[in-house]
């Protein structure tokens, strides 16, 4: 059985979570399980490696399950995005439109420069709005976004399309 087959038959749905009406993809059992995390991690390696990535970009808080081991993986730098106040130093924001109001988005000022190339990394490209204001911060800083990567998409959102021409890479499309 492939990579795609297993993680598929190992996230679990979850009806109704946060809110009524949604079904919420639980990568929990995915984490849980050893060899199935090495291969996704390999996977994603295997993918960035040859490719001049020099930070990878984590999205709080699940691109951060991706993103470190990943990048210790590559051997490059790990960059965190988080939400206002919880990084110690001067930072960067973002503020971007969420469907009922804003939110923001913030990386520290000198994590990256102009000579870094990037991947982004992140459990799941849904409508797009979070991943496009961090590619945002990235190309404030002048670094060359080279690749959003996510574990899965959800297809029957525009995500994909809010991404522009920026390259999008996903294990799972549902």
């Amino acid at each position: 059985m492939d990579i795609q087959s297993r993680l598929k038959s190992t996230i679990l749905d979850v009806a109704d979570f946060p809110v009524p009406g949604i079904i919420f993809k639980d990568i929990t059992p995915v984490l849980a399980d050893g060899r199935l995390f090495a291969e996704l991690i390999g996977h994603y390696v295997d993918r960035y490696r040859g490719q001049g990535i020099t930070q990878i970009v984590g999205i709080e808080s699940r691109g951060f399950l991706l993103g470190a081991p990943v990048a210790a993986a590559l051997g490059v730098g790990l960059t965190l995005v988080r939400k206002p106040g919880k990084l110690p130093r001067q930072t960067r924001k973002v503020t971007y439109d969420l469907e009922y109001g804003t939110d923001t988005l913030t990386m520290h000022a000198d994590a990256l420069t102009s000579a870094d190339r990037v991947v982004i990394l992140d459990d799941v490209l849904a409508t797009g709005g979070t991943a496009s204001a961090t590619a945002e911060l990235v190309e404030s800083t002048g670094a060359q976004l080279h690749e959003f990567g996510f574990l899965m998409e959800l297809s029957f959102l525009p995500g994909r399309q809010k991404m522009g021409e920026r390259a999008v890479y996903s294990v799972l499309t549902y």
